[in-house]
């Protein structure tokens, strides 16, 4: 498989509704800028609207004092990245679903259609409401059965980052992609204002290579770790500007698998999580924000270093695409021995990994059909070998004007490379030294 053909990285998509939003910076001179556009100062206080990477905002229109939106629960087409494409089920087209995004106070009435072959119903996961809107089934509500419409009508008391998801069959039909995120944003914001605001959906899949059905029976094996149901290459990086404030809202509904999302190149603060905002006193920072299985974290930060900066989770197969885990130990073992006696019942085989994983992607070997095993992207200096719940943060000077597929220039004497023999001597080091 050659990664070098797969298309990395897109603009991030804007809420419905809301002028979309251009990122990054064009840090390699004579490339035309990306198209500028102003910050989105679009609710109280001068919120800025959010941005789902890879997704969109539902539209909603206003009438009568209501807020009123249309989901449709339908079966998907989807892309997790370059070669990989599964049969889901989602909303309104897509997975995750559209992201929900008012006010405090704002009362919705939210139409759900279900174009699924079997009953769904919506719940509200983390937000406070009359409890016959609550959407268990069988307990709050009958289930919504193929063709019908349900309508749910609450408000929206408190402001938070919370998710929606079904409350039918939930173990296939989350499995199958059917998630959101929902954004409430203060109606009397306090602290500092964010210049740049994003929500992601962390998710994790069993998706057999050759195959395009995600497993919902899986309890333990998952091959595909997800930011907005993106895959890397196929995440969208997040642009932002040196100096500016960020704020984050991640969104776990995983299956079995709590999230530890590692941050390159900063620290940031914990600032809410879906049962409210947690007080400044009660704030660290940390470079590592734990997002568990049901929860949401907010974490804001002000970058000061500019550069490509990777952030991923910080479980180390969740960064691998379609790994297989059913395999013996191969480090160390000796090929010379293996490939002739195998060789000669199958002429093609050759040992791979004996002496580690980390090329194995660039062998360009072939693979089945509608798959990513070991399947990364390409950087700037050659393979990047992470893949699944990996995205890169992008921190320039004018994000504005910048372009979100360009790479960061180091400045001279800024990067590491290989070491001179001069230098080596000079500093004493021997390369060839031997320890125990």
């Amino acid at each position: 498989m050659d990664r070098r053909k797969f298309v990395q990285f897109g603009v991030a998509a804007g809420g419905a509704l809301l002028a979309s939003q251009a990122f990054g910076q064009n840090a390699k001179p004579g490339a035309a800028p990306a198209r500028p556009s102003p910050k989105r100062a679009v609710f109280p206080g001068g919120q800025v609207a959010v941005t789902t990477p890879n997704g969109v905002t539902l539209p909603l229109k206003e009438k009568d004092g209501l807020k009123i939106g249309h989901l449709v629960a339908m079966p998907v087409k989807h892309t997790f990245a370059p070669g990989l494409e599964g049969d889901c089920w989602g909303y309104n087209g897509r997975t995750p679903g559209p992201t929900i995004e008012v006010v405090e106070g704002d009362r919705v009435r939210i139409y759900v259609t279900n174009k699924l072959p079997e009953p769904t119903t919506v719940h509200w996961h983390g937000v406070i409401l009359p409890n016959g809107m609550d959407g268990v089934s069988g307990l709050n509500q009958r289930p919504i059965k193929t063709g019908e419409t349900f309508v749910y009508e609450f408000t929206f008391r408190h402001p938070g980052t919370y998710m929606y998801h079904p409350h039918f069959d939930e173990m296939t039909q989350m499995a199958l992609g059917m998630m959101g995120m929902i954004v409430v944003h203060p109606k009397r914001p306090k602290g500092p204002p964010v210049d740049r605001d994003f929500v992601l959906m962390t998710h994790e899949w069993k998706i057999t290579p050759g195959s395009r059905r995600p497993d919902p029976n899986e309890m333990t094996d998952f091959n595909v770790l997800t930011f907005n149901s993106k895959a890397f290459p196929g995440t969208e990086p997040l642009v932002v500007g040196r100096g500016e404030r960020v704020r984050i809202r991640f969104g776990n509904l995983s299956a079995m698998d709590h999230h530890p999302i590692h941050f390159h190149g900063l620290t940031f603060e914990t600032t809410w999580t879906d049962g409210g905002e947690i007080p400044a006193a009660a704030r660290h920072p940390e470079t590592t924000v734990l997002v568990p299985v049901g929860s949401t974290r907010v974490i804001e930060f002000v970058p000061d270093e500019l550069g490509d900066w990777a952030f991923h989770c910080h479980m180390t197969h969740h960064v691998m695409n379609q790994m297989g885990h059913g395999m013996p130990v191969m480090v160390g073992a000796n090929a010379r021995k293996i490939d002739p006696r195998v060789q000669s019942l199958v002429p093609s085989y050759m040992t791979m990994g004996q002496t580690g994983m980390g090329d194995m992607a660039e062998m360009g070997m072939p693979v089945p059909k509608n798959s990513i095993p070991m399947g990364g992207g390409p950087g700037p200096f050659g393979s990047i070998d992470m893949g699944g719940m990996f995205t890169i943060l992008k921190v320039r000077e004018s994000p504005e004007t910048a372009d979100p597929k360009g790479w960061y220039t180091h400045p001279k004497g800024t990067q590491a490379e290989r070491a001179e023999d001069a230098l080596l001597k000079a500093d004493g080091i021997d390369p060839d030294a031997t320890f125990g």
